[in-house]
C-alpha cells in the first residue's frame, strides 16, 4: 500500500540512500529553510492550517523537499478537514513507514521518504476509498511540480 521495507529501492530517484546519510546537519540546515530542517530532518510538524499545500488544488506531482523524489500525485489529494495535506495513496516504493512512538499515548505510523528518511508525516486508517489510509503530509517537507 505504499510503505515499503527499506530494503526495497525507491522508484524515480538519483542518489541513494547512502548518499543522503553522509549529509550532515549543517549542510542540511544550509540546503532547507528552518521549517523544512525542523520538519523533515527533526522530525517536526507544522501547525494545522498553516502549511502552503494545505488547501492547494493544483494539479501535479508533489516531491519530496529534501531530495525530490517523487511522493504523491495531486489526484489523489483529499481534504481530510485536518489542516495538513492529505492524501489516499503514495507513488510506488517512494514513501516507508515505521511505528512512532513519540507520544506515549498515541502510538502512530510515521511516513518518510524512502530515499532520504526525511520525515513527512503520520499514516492513518481513516482515508477514503479505494485505500483507506489518510497520510496526513507536513506542507514543510513537500515541493509541488505543477503539470505543464
Amino acid at each position: 500500500m505504499g510503505s515499503s521495507p527499506s530494503s526495497q529501492k525507491p522508484d524515480n530517484i538519483q542518489e541513494t540512500k547512502s548518499d543522503f546519510a553522509s549529509i550532515s546537519n549543517d549542510e542540511w540546515k544550509k540546503r532547507l529553510t528552518s521549517e523544512q530542517f525542523y520538519v523533515a530532518r527533526q522530525k517536526g510538524t507544522e501547525r494545522a492550517f498553516t502549511g502552503e499545500y494545505w488547501k492547494t488544488k493544483t494539479p501535479g506531482t508533489y516531491h519530496c523537499i529534501c531530495c525530490d523524489t517523487p511522493l504523491f500525485e495531486s489526484s489523489t489529494k483529499f481534504d481530510s478537514g485536518t489542516g495538513w495535506p492529505s492524501y489516499y495513496e503514495t507513488i510506488g516504493n517512494n514513501v516507508k513507514t515505521k511505528l512512532d512512538l513519540s507520544i506515549i499515548f498515541m502510538p502512530r505510523q510515521e511516513v518518510l521518504c524512502a530515499a532520504c528518511d526525511a520525515h513527512l508525516g503520520h499514516v492513518f486508517d481513516d482515508g477514503p476509498p479505494p485505500t483507506g489510509k489518510r497520510y496526513c503530509i507536513n506542507s514543510a517537507s513537500l515541493k509541488l511540480k505543477p503539470k505543464e
